[in-house]
């Protein structure tokens, strides 16, 4: 009788093969990426071609058609002025994403330098940066912004200034614990060893190392930052009527809701939900690839 262990490995005791393919973490992160960045890409298209999407200016009144239904020569119908909406929803496209995009990027350069000072050179200047940043933060943001904007006045340069204002601490604090443990590393003391300036060690070895986790909160704050944008324009601090801006806009026909012309503000509504969830989704993703790649 043939000795069974002299036998080579059955399938029970074969060993597994490797794994392959991406982890299922990894494909769900490609989905949310690939959907809120599709979203976007839409959204932006439509509003740089909002000239050729509609035949109506984004402050052309018609003074044959106030509070028109939708249908016939206005697709989503008009306001209480006589402006069509559909064109306005896309003009306003251009102005929300515009100010969401400039804010956060200031946002990020200026909270990305004082965090990068602060945790590099440490002592009474860390200490002295990240008290006025505790100061801010200290404030809930939108109130905060309320009081910023409320103090520059409207205008779009104030508007961008004010909710970068709101945001910069936060990605201060951010790339300041970044850097505090990047500095300790082998690479940096290598560079120091080797005469690097202070700011070619900021600039080449810590700033790029630091911005990881930046880059997949900036997609969510441009989210925020267009909603706090419409909430400051809904209470009068924000775009002033009547140019084309959807927190304005939703703003404006509030009162004709109750009266059943909902087409004066949930279009606007509408607009706002899906954009930020394109920012949403975007960077969820980015957050979910970068833990996929940390497990």
């Amino acid at each position: 009788m043939a000795d069974p262990r002299a036998s080579g490995p059955t399938e029970a005791t074969a060993p597994p093969g490797p794994v392959t393919g991406p982890a299922p973490g990894s494909r769900f992160a490609r989905v949310l990426i690939v959907t809120g960045a599709a979203i976007l890409a839409v959204i932006a298209v439509a509003a740089l071609c909002a000239p050729l999407l509609s035949s109506w200016g984004e402050t052309e009144i018609d003074p044959a058609a106030t509070l028109t239904a939708p249908g016939g020569g206005h697709l989503l119908g008009t306001d209480g002025n006589g402006m069509d909406i559909w064109s306005r929803v896309l003009y306003a496209a251009r102005l929300d994403l515009g100010i969401a995009v400039a804010a956060v990027a200031l946002a990020v350069t200026v909270g990305t330098l004082l965090g990068l000072v602060a945790g590099y050179r440490g002592g009474w200047i860390d200490d002295v940066l990240m008290r006025v940043v505790d100061i801010f933060q200290a404030f809930p943001t939108f109130i905060l912004a309320l009081a910023v904007a409320a103090l520059l006045g409207n205008g779009t340069v104030n508007l961008i200034i004010t909710i970068a204002a709101v945001n910069a601490p936060a990605y201060a604090r951010l790339v300041r614990a970044e850097v505090r443990t990047l500095r300790e590393l082998p690479f940096v003391d290598a560079a120091v060893t080797s005469g690097a300036s202070t700011a070619g060690i900021l600039w080449r070895h810590l700033l790029p190392n630091s911005l990881t986790p930046v880059r997949v909160i900036a997609p969510l704050n441009c989210g925020w930052a267009m909603l706090t944008l419409a909430g400051l324009s809904f209470l009068g601090l924000g775009v002033s009527i009547p140019a084309a801006e959807w927190g304005a806009m939703i703003s404006l026909g509030a009162a004709d809701v109750v009266g059943g012309r909902w087409w004066t503000s949930v279009p606007p509504g509408l607009a706002l939900l899906v954009c930020v969830l394109g920012f949403s989704l975007l960077g969820e993703g980015l957050q979910e690839r970068a833990d996929a790649k940390r497990r």
